[in-house]
C-alpha cells in the first residue's frame, strides 16, 4: 500500500534500486582481467589457491582484508527521510 501521491509498490521499487545498485557497486569492485603472482600493494607472492579461487587476483588476503576495511558506500538513500535529508 503506497501513501500519498505515490503509486503502489513504489516503495518495493525503491528498495529494489538500492539492492541492484548495491549489487552493482560490489561487482565493480571485483577483479578482472589478468592476476598477478605478487601482490601489487607490500609484494608479498599471493599463494596459487588463492590465483585460482579469485580470478584476475591483485592482492594478497592481508593486503585486501585492509582494503575491505576502508571501504566505504556512498550510495543514495530514496526513501527520503528527514535523518536522509539533514546528512
Amino acid at each position: 500500500m503506497a501513501g500519498g501521491w505515490s503509486r503502489d509498490g513504489a516503495v518495493q521499487d525503491q528498495i529494489d534500486d538500492t539492492v541492484n545498485d548495491a549489487v552493482q557497486f560490489a561487482r565493480s569492485r571485483m577483479p578482472s582481467g589478468e592476476g598477478l603472482t605478487h601482490c601489487q600493494s607490500c609484494g608479498e607472492e599471493i599463494p596459487e589457491a588463492r590465483r585460482k579461487a579469485v580470478p584476475g587476483v591483485r592482492t594478497c588476503v592481508p593486503c585486501q582484508s585492509t582494503r575491505d576495511t576502508k571501504a566505504v558506500s556512498s550510495g543514495f538513500n530514496r526513501r527520503g527521510s528527514k535523518d536522509s535529508q539533514l546528512r
